[in-house]
């Protein structure tokens, strides 16, 4: 289990990566050993997996994302067809979920010409792929992290 000071640490963190225990013990009232071994501690119980730089997509060209519902042929496809889509580099993240879709991905790609090429050329050719239903993204006004 993970206190308070835990908390504050990771809000600290999850700010800002590069902030330095030195400056994150300064707000917390406590020593700069002691950020480093609740960080490591962290670390080791899987809390904290990683650091991670952000990139801001639409700078970099990335002007359309959308969601793709995927529909699977049988249950049974499941572990191919999720190789399949980790291969194409647009797919920045995939779900196995309950309800109506097996897969539910997120992709990211510079154009509308783009994403038609993905859909029709490499992702509606999986064959353990069924049916997909696309949605657009028209802008993303909520981006967070969940709180510790």
């Amino acid at each position: 289990m993970i206190d308070n000071l835990d908390k504050m640490i990771l809000r600290a963190l999850m700010t800002n990566a590069r902030r330095s225990y030195a400056e994150i013990a300064k707000e917390n009232g406590v020593s700069p050993a002691t950020v480093h071994v609740r960080v490591e501690k962290m670390k080791q119980s899987g809390v904290i997996t990683g650091a991670q730089l952000q990139v801001d997509a639409k700078r970099l060209g990335y002007d359309v994302t959308c969601f793709i519902g995927i529909i699977l042929q049988q249950a049974g496809d499941y572990p191919k067809a999720l190789a399949k889509l980790e291969a194409l580099p647009e797919v920045t993240e995939a779900f196995y979920t309950t309800g109506q879709y097996s897969i539910f991905i997120k992709v990211m790609v510079r154009s509308i010409d783009d994403l038609q090429r993905l859909l029709i050329e490499r992702i509606q050719v999986i064959d353990e792929i069924q049916s997909t239903d696309t949605l657009i993204s028209l802008q993303n006004p909520i981006s967070r992290d969940v709180e510790p």
